[in-house]
């Protein structure tokens, strides 16, 4: 009997998968248990039409991604920071966080601090390159300046 995975199944398969399998083990385990379904052309329609409609969701995912990619690394974030009178080593160092904080005050976008690459711990004034991760794939490099609280 063929039928369709509702969940993934160690040894058996995965989720949408269809399956050939004897007629015992479909009826007296997959279909009471809710694991898996009957292979009609019914259900087989309504995988397929899944599948594109997630298919077309994950293309527009990533295109937003892509431009918001493209506004990102045109842009200067500006991060303020307590720094030396005289110098320009700061007390303290630049976290993520604080450049999570930056992107959502000026550009209104919520990026997750795990998601922003700082090239290594930012302890002095000045423009540095980070890298946003916003999608599988997409990444942006943009400008970070690191200026002095007045």
């Amino acid at each position: 009997m063929k039928v369709i995975l509702l969940e993934d199944i160690p040894g058996s398969g995965k989720k949408d998968q269809i399956l050939q399998v004897s007629d015992g083990y479909a009826r007296n385990y997959l279909i009471p248990k809710k694991l898996a379904r009957e292979a009609t052309a019914d259900a087989l329609n309504s995988i397929e039409r899944a599948k594109s409609a997630e298919k077309h969701r994950e293309t527009k995912r990533r295109q937003e991604a892509q431009e918001l990619a493209a506004k990102l690394s045109k842009g200067v974030v500006t991060v303020t920071a307590r720094a030396g009178d005289k110098s320009d080593h700061l007390y303290g160092s630049v976290t993520a966080e604080q450049v999570a904080d930056a992107l959502a005050q000026q550009f209104h976008i919520s990026i997750e601090k795990r998601r922003i690459t700082l090239p290594e711990a930012i302890r002095k004034l000045g423009e540095f390159q980070i890298t946003v991760w916003l999608y599988a794939g997409v990444e942006a490099t943009m400008t970070l300046r690191v200026v002095t609280k007045a």
